[in-house]
């Protein structure tokens, strides 16, 4: 896969390219409307967890706001300006206030379940999606930020559902009761107080908009910061190996410096609202208390009234302060929303399409097949060639000659711009993507395993496999010895995509997985690399057995280990430089005549 890798190095060298890669940069338009529209269909598919949660709300609110008014009852009973039975009136307060706390733990119990429900499924869909997803949206789009797309921007939609939502609808209706009961008693008091309103409407205005510049920022650097760790981790021994740990460490630090910034800058125009609508809030108590006096003097209200309003302007000013700060972290998951629809939107990759023939021949014909990974900038040229059924090609060639691009291209994970490529004069472009790959195998450089044993690891290739096809095709591709020198055998445990083992061991269960799949076409891409030439031998007898009866494509840069194929196709700047048999080649003396002789001489191609 070198040589695949150098071909996406040359996409990131493109100007524009690399940060858009790299730091998996947004290219759609900023559009919050549309992010919280996508998220209400959420809410439709759980009504009735959301009706639960809105009347308990509902009916806290009206708990909240009816309470201050017993209170006043009571204290214009206790000062004889009213009349009723106080004890009554007491008992009825304690009521109130019991069942006000009763919808305030049902509120928390409905909204944390809500949460968790829709995160769920949010979840689930994301992670299906980037199953779903073309293999060239997650080569060119770091892999550190699309995790932190379904871990980070998840949780802040979370909370916010589960904390934020909730106290926003209350907030909502406890100023709508609020400010109705208040005009009713009187409704110059109520003027006079409401004018703190104003200031709160100005401030929560300056102040939610740094709020949303800086969460969003914030959001997009955590994003490029897991990128960083990501590749990192993944590539250590190169970080190590080359001295660059001080290059990383500086990348690092000014990527999280930048992070830091924009957090502490969030954070302070997010935390500064409750100090700021607090001082508003004060500032209609100061209001209250000398017009309520004025007016209680000149008989327009009672003390009781006045206690109410004092208790009400609470009351008001609270929901205020909670709406301004519960503002900043709906910015914060609206942001996070944004980036997790942005990867919903992308489009699935197309797995339409045709069945292949169940033949046992599988002739491959390459008919003028042109592509490129970056319009304007071709890496493979009307590429023309057939592959009879059940024989051995290889392909060979300098690094970014297009071998890689050519399996690529047959397995469809990139779909050509244009000619044709035939399995049995079935355009696979016609073919579904599933039914192609159940019909093919490939085994990469670029090992990949994963955490289990090592029997589920070869079952991968066949899920069906019976015991002793598995056996089989492990004696084939020479594992035997190898599993057997493991502590458990096949129960041995893989960590960490089988870092418990050497990279020769790793290559050959991936082998074996291939053989297991038991395919009509089999890729081979710089499959014996990464083991010893005695294992490589052994091996090389092995496929012969396996590939007798199969379509074959070798990809190697050591010409050894080709030189029985039936064709050796020589590619050169994504054309075919000259094709034929090892000893034909040899006698043109051309491209394939320098390549061996260079490998001949001990020089590395």
């Amino acid at each position: 896969m070198n040589e695949n890798k150098e071909e996406k190095l040359a996409m990131r060298n493109i100007p524009g390219m690399r940060s858009r890669e790299r730091f998996g940069e947004i290219e759609h338009a900023e559009n919050a409307g549309a992010a919280v529209r996508h998220i209400v269909h959420y809410f439709i598919h759980e009504k009735t967890l959301v009706l639960c949660m809105l009347a308990a709300v509902i009916f806290g609110t009206l708990c909240g706001v009816y309470a201050p008014s017993l209170q006043s009852n009571a204290i214009d009973i206790i000062a004889g300006t009213n009349e009723g039975n106080l004890y009554k009136t007491l008992i009825m307060m304690l009521a109130v206030y019991l069942l006000y706390s009763v919808c305030q733990l049902l509120q928390g119990l409905f909204s944390a379940k809500l949460s968790q429900r829709i995160v769920k499924q949010m979840r689930g869909e994301l992670f299906g999606k980037i199953i779903d997803l073309p293999i060239r949206y997650l080569d060119t789009h770091s892999h550190g930020d699309v995790m932190s797309r379904m871990t980070n921007d998840i949780e802040n939609i979370s909370t916010t559902i589960s904390q934020s939502l909730p106290s926003l609808f209350s907030g909502v209706l406890t100023v709508i009761g609020t400010v109705s009961i208040m005009l009713w008693y009187c409704w110059q008091l109520a003027l006079l107080s409401f004018a703190a309103v104003i200031l709160t409407l100005l401030a929560t205005k300056f102040l939610s908009g740094k709020v949303r510049k800086f969460s969003r920022k914030r959001q997009k650097l955590l994003g490029q910061l897991n990128g960083t760790i990501e590749e990192m981790i993944s590539g250590y021994r190169t970080v190590v190996a080359y001295n660059h740990q001080d290059t990383i460490i500086s990348d690092f630090c000014d990527t999280a410096d930048s992070l830091t910034k924009a957090g502490i800058k969030t954070d302070i125009f997010s935390g500064v609202m409750g100090p700021v609508m607090n001082c508003i809030g004060n500032i209609g108590f100061v209001i209250i208390a000398a017009f309520g006096g004025y007016f209680s003097v000149r008989g327009l209200i009672s003390v009781g009234v006045i206690s109410a309003f004092i208790v009400y302007a609470k009351h008001f000013s609270r929901p205020i302060n909670e709406i301004a700060q519960i503002y900043g972290q709906l910015q914060t998951a609206v942001a996070g929303a944004e980036r997790v629809f942005a990867v919903l939107d992308e489009i699935n990759e197309d797995n339409s399409g045709e069945i292949l023939a169940d033949e046992k021949a599988a002739n491959i014909t390459f008919n003028n097949v042109c592509f490129s990974y970056i319009p304007d900038n071709p890496v493979i040229k009307n590429f023309t060639l057939s592959v009879p059924s059940g024989k051995k090609v290889a392909l060979v060639g300098s690094t970014g000659s297009g071998k890689t691009t050519v399996a690529n291209l047959l397995m469809r994970f990139y779909d050509i711009d244009s000619g044709e490529i035939k399995i049995n004069n079935q355009n696979i472009q016609n073919i579904s993507r599933e039914s192609l790959r159940q019909n093919a195998a490939i085994v990469l450089q670029d090992t990949v395993l994963f955490s289990g044993t090592v029997h589920d690891n070869l079952k991968y290739g066949n899920a069906a496999a019976t015991r002793e096809q598995l056996e089989k095709a492990v004696e084939m591709s020479r594992c035997r010895d190898m599993i057997d020198m493991l502590p458990n055998g096949y129960d041995t445990i893989l960590t960490g995509s089988g870092e418990n083992i050497s990279q020769g061991q790793r290559q050959l269960l991936a082998i074996a997985r291939a053989f297991i799949a038991d395919p009509k076409i089999l890729i081979l891409d710089e499959a014996t690399s990464n083991v010893d030439t005695r294992t490589e031998k052994a091996i090389q007898d092995a496929m012969q057995l396996v590939m007798r009866n199969r379509t074959s494509i070798v990809i190697a840069h050591r010409l050894s280990t080709i030189r029985d194929s039936d064709m050796i196709v020589v590619m050169n700047h994504g054309e075919i430089a000259e094709c034929g048999t090892h000893d034909e080649l040899l006698s043109r003396k051309g491209k394939y005549y320098e390549l061996y002789m260079t490998q001949y001489a001990g020089f590395a191609t």
